[in-house]
């Protein structure tokens, strides 16, 4: 039995999470930390793995204590920067047995789809990307966006595929979304949603159309699940859920 912490529990992707671990028979629930609950019940409950659902500002410093304590994490907070993944690799050289996985997302959908744009983008001579989530969404664009973003640029940059056309020479401020490594990125917010990310690519008289769609927050709890069973294995920092898969 994999023990297990659910940080952010409150939450709606931390009650799904809560229900997940409680419904799998090789895991065990032994702490849920909410907003004003104390790190250190992770630690008094002996959990193995803690499932980090909180939010951006709390994240590296909650991933930071269970790193510190030996406990594996499984990260689903977005909001990682560059910098913080940095500190946080630092972290793990002092404790190498520990794991963490930061995954942009946990849908299987949603990874398979990102593997895919990074397949074609070299092939096209145009891509975007369009992310669509519900208004609590604290920040844009989303991290399955952006890291989808950041797979297609290298994709492209390794094949030698030149930057996407656009002629723009006016516009208003944002019209043509966020330039994540010459991928632009646009993020809808709208009452309804819940996770829905759609990569476009165009060539000469043709489109492709890639979009995974999250009807409801169960489609990522087999992602955390595999998670969860897999962080302990694979000692060290790992981002995105697809190295823990077998994608080739």
């Amino acid at each position: 039995m994999v023990r297990v912490a659910v940080i952010g529990a409150s939450g709606r992707m931390g009650g799904q999470a809560c229900q997940a671990v409680e419904g799998a028979d090789d895991l065990e629930l032994v702490a849920r930390i909410g907003r004003d609950d104390p790190l250190e019940r992770i630690v008094e409950a002996r959990a193995d793995v803690a499932v980090e659902l909180s939010v951006p500002d709390a994240a590296p410093g909650n991933v930071a204590f269970c790193v510190d304590h030996g406990v594996h994490a499984v990260v689903g907070t977005t909001g990682w920067d560059e910098p913080a993944l940095a500190d946080l690799r630092a972290r793990l050289e002092r404790h190498p047995d520990v794991g963490v996985l930061v995954a942009p997302n946990f849908a299987l959908g949603a990874v398979l789809a990102m593997r895919f744009a990074e397949m074609a983008a070299p092939y096209f001579e145009s891509v975007e990307v369009v992310e669509l989530h519900h208004p609590e969404k604290v920040d844009a664009p989303s991290g399955t966006a952006r890291r989808t973003a950041e797979q297609v640029a290298a994709a492209r940059r390794a094949a030698g595929t030149g930057p996407s056309p656009d002629a723009t020479v006016s516009a208003l401020a944002g019209a043509r979304g966020a330039d994540v490594d010459g991928v632009r990125v646009h993020s809808v917010r709208l009452r309804g949603l819940v996770a829905h990310q759609e990569v476009l690519l165009g060539g000469a008289g043709e489109q492709l159309t890639l979009r995974h769609d999250s009807f409801d927050r169960v489609s990522f709890m087999p992602g955390v699940l595999h998670g969860v069973r897999t962080v302990a294995s694979r000692p060290g920092l790992t981002v995105g859920l697809e190295h823990y898969l077998d994608l080739g």
